[in-house]
Order: structure tokens, then C-alpha cells, then sequence
């Protein structure tokens, strides 16, 4: 159990931080298999601000892992989604980084899969 009380699940060899985030899995690799998305990607680092040094330390680059990122056919666009409850919803380091996201990569389609 994390601090929001998820259930860290395995399934076919694969870490999911949540049941939920694991049965979302299920659904796109359905939706994959039917031809409406395809290049299924999970757990995908972007990079919101690169690092720097700043009074000759090194600051760590800011990232972002969002749970799965895929090329939606019927939309034309890259998708990224994050599984989501409305606990971890209301985390301030989890917004400020979504806000980040959505304005470095405007050309990708955030979802948030509550």
C-alpha cells in the first residue's frame, strides 16, 4: 500500500501502481488489438524543464512519467493518459506537473482516466 492506499498489482510480469491503473491497461490493449490506437507505451518520462546548475550545484531536470502514452487513430494525435483517483487528483506536485505538461507538449492530448 502507497500513501493514497492503492494495491500494487502484477500482471503478465508488469508493475501496475493501482487495480485501476492495471484494468486501463486491459482496455487499450483492447482498443489496440481493434485498431483504434496503436504504439502502446507505458510508463513514458517526459522531460518538463531540463536541469541546470545553479550557484554551482546541479538542479535535476523536473520529468513527468504519465502511465501510458499511444497514437489515437480515430483523433490523429498522440494521447497521454495518467490513472488517476480524486485523492492523488488533488495532489499540488501532481497538478503543478500536468500544468507543466500540457503547455511544453500542447501537440499531445492529456487525459486524466479517473
Amino acid at each position: 500500500m502507497n500513501k493514497y492506499h492503492n494495491k500494487i498489482t502484477y500482471t503478465f510480469g508488469r508493475k501496475f501502481d493501482s487495480k485501476k491503473e492495471r484494468d486501463r491497461y486491459f482496455v487499450l490493449l483492447d482498443m489496440m488489438n481493434n485498431g483504434e490506437i496503436n504504439k502502446l507505451e507505458l510508463q513514458k518520462k517526459f522531460e518538463l524543464q531540463e536541469g541546470f546548475y545553479y550557484e554551482g550545484k546541479k538542479q535535476r531536470a523536473i520529468t513527468y512519467i504519465v502511465d501510458f502514452f499511444y497514437y489515437d487513430n480515430k483523433l490523429k494525435c498522440y494521447v497521454a493518459e495518467d490513472v488517476k483517483s480524486k485523492a492523488t487528483r488533488k495532489d499540488t506536485t501532481y497538478r503543478i506537473k500536468c500544468k507543466m505538461f500540457m503547455y511544453k507538449y500542447h501537440d499531445i492530448l492529456f487525459k486524466e482516466v479517473l
